[in-house]
């Protein structure tokens, strides 16, 4: 029994020892995972520091090659040059009135001017001054000279496609995209990158290793996204022809925000090899690639250059389609279905002016307009676009976002990414009884992750206040497959609103 009593004295002897021991192994874990946070924290910041310095670099570069250009001599005039629309340019390049060096340099150079108010490219493409003397050789295609600009995401041999995100850095594209490709062909010369949010799957245009984007008219607003920068440089003159991708508005949002034209093609019209996804592998919703310029003309020069032979053999998925030029300027008149509201997206009164003004203007010409209201469009957001996207609930954009640094205009989709699928549905539960459609939404993609957050949303609402003078756009849509009719009708109301101007 003395033998039990002492051990037992000596198991109550030792505890102080044991839970001291335990307490300096949990603070030391402690210690160690913060370290290790520490570590990744601070790679994750060189690594972007260094893609920001590769972008500064290459930026330089494009300076020195300017400077090179006009000590040379062969300069000619800018101004001249970048006054011209792009059918304008189209046929003096084809006449050898200008020299596509000479273009081309007018453009970096305005591209340089532009990018440092507005903060929209993100890469150089030194390659296209290499492509100046095959082209010397070689003078046809449909964009012979023609500079463009492509958006982040588009592949180009050799440079990174990042998506704004730290993961895509230092992964420069084996080859080019196809889009890329047929450019080339068609004698178009790449010649920048251009900024995107991160992820792209936001409307605005900022990420951590780029910086933001701001809009031409209002450096305090956001051009739009995810081809913000494309549409910002359009806009204030830097490139005359881009390349944008577009899920669900980040061609046509960049061009509405910026006041210029934008095309999403019908999604399987023109190829996407070798254009980057943040999020692959979804198809409900299917991306497309296409044109932003200043015109209609210019959009529709653009599709009849890449719906060519070329895009067909290099991607058999693109169905070997040509663009009907018949359709496209076919003098018939329209018939045109219209709305201003869809009983589920509000808009506000500058939106419903800027529809009816263009009915009248399209009525004015001679064509009919129908109203209708589009069926079921609170089911088609909630259940198909929100649902399809975010099918995974998230996982491949939270893996691809994993030990990189969050952008702002990013963070409350991260953080309710994170949240448990449990508690997302309980937030929306609890937001039903003060905004049904919100909570609908929420239950999908869960954009609000509070009561006190739905409020201060609709605070935020008021940031509208101060828009006079900013660009206001309407879309015109056609059937899948009818992009020729869809161009159709946007140079018809290009072409009555500019007769409005000019009255």
């Amino acid at each position: 029994m003395a033998d039990v009593f002492s051990w037992l004295g000596n198991e109550f002897a030792l505890k102080p020892q044991i839970y001291q021991a335990v307490a300096g192994l949990i603070c030391s874990t402690v210690v160690l995972f913060k370290l290790l946070r520490w570590m990744e924290r601070k790679r994750c910041l060189a690594e972007i520091e260094k893609g920001g310095a590769n972008r500064k670099q290459a930026l330089s570069a494009m300076e020195r090659a300017v400077l090179v250009f006009k000590e040379s001599g062969r300069s000619g005039d800018t101004e001249s040059i970048l006054s011209l629309s792009l059918l304008e340019l189209h046929e003096q390049l084809q006449e050898d009135s200008l020299s596509p060096d000479g273009v081309l340099h007018a453009y970096m150079e305005k591209a340089l001017e532009v990018t440092k108010q507005l903060n929209c490219l993100t890469d150089f493409l030194p390659e296209c001054q290499t492509q100046l003397q095959d082209l010397r050789q070689n003078k046809k295609g449909l964009l012979y000279g023609i500079p463009v600009s492509i958006k982040d995401n588009v592949n180009y041999k050799g440079h990174d496609s990042t998506c704004g995100l730290k993961t895509f850095l230092q992964q420069p594209a084996m080859k080019d995209s196809v889009i890329v490709q047929v450019l080339k062909k068609q004698g178009a010369i790449p010649f920048v990158k251009t900024n995107i949010p991160q992820s792209m799957l936001s409307y605005e245009c900022s990420n951590p290793i780029f910086g933001q984007t701001v809009n031409p008219h209002d450096n305090k607003r956001t051009p739009g996204g995810s081809s913000g920068g494309e549409a910002a440089l359009i806009t204030a003159g830097g490139s005359i022809l881009g390349i944008g991708s577009d899920i669900g508005g980040s061609i046509r949002v960049p061009a509405a925000f910026c006041g210029i034209c934008g095309f999403k093609s019908t999604g399987k019209r023109l190829s996407k090899k070798g254009v980057r996804s943040s999020v692959p592998g979804q198809r409900t919703v299917v991306a497309a690639v296409g044109p932003l310029a200043k015109d209609v003309d210019s959009l529709v020069l653009c599709m009849k250059a890449l719906l060519c032979e070329d895009m067909f053999q290099l991607d058999s998925t693109v169905p070997p389609i040509p663009f009907n030029n018949e359709v496209f300027s076919s003098s018939r008149r329209l018939r045109i279905g219209y709305y201003v509201n869809d009983a589920f997206w509000i808009p506000n009164a500058s939106m419903k002016r800027a529809v009816m003004e263009t009915k009248q203007l399209l009525e004015e010409a001679g064509h009919t307009l129908v109203p209708f209201t589009p069926p079921r469009a609170q089911y088609a957001w909630n259940e198909l676009i929100l649902r399809g996207i975010g099918a995974d609930g998230g996982a491949i954009l939270m893996q691809r976002l994993k030990g990189d640094k969050i952008d702002p205009i990013l963070n409350d989709l991260y953080m309710t990414q994170k949240l448990p699928k449990l508690l997302k549905r309980i937030i929306s539960f609890l937001l039903k009884p003060f905004s049904p459609r919100i909570a609908e939404t929420c239950r999908y993609m869960s954009g609000v992750g509070s009561i006190g957050e739905l409020w201060e949303l609709h605070a935020a609402v008021e940031g509208v206040s101060g828009a006079v003078g900013l660009p206001l756009a309407v879309q015109c849509v056609a059937l899948p497959w009818q992009d020729e009719l869809c161009l159709r009708l946007m140079r018809e109301v290009e072409r009555v609103s500019q007769k409005k101007r000019t009255i």
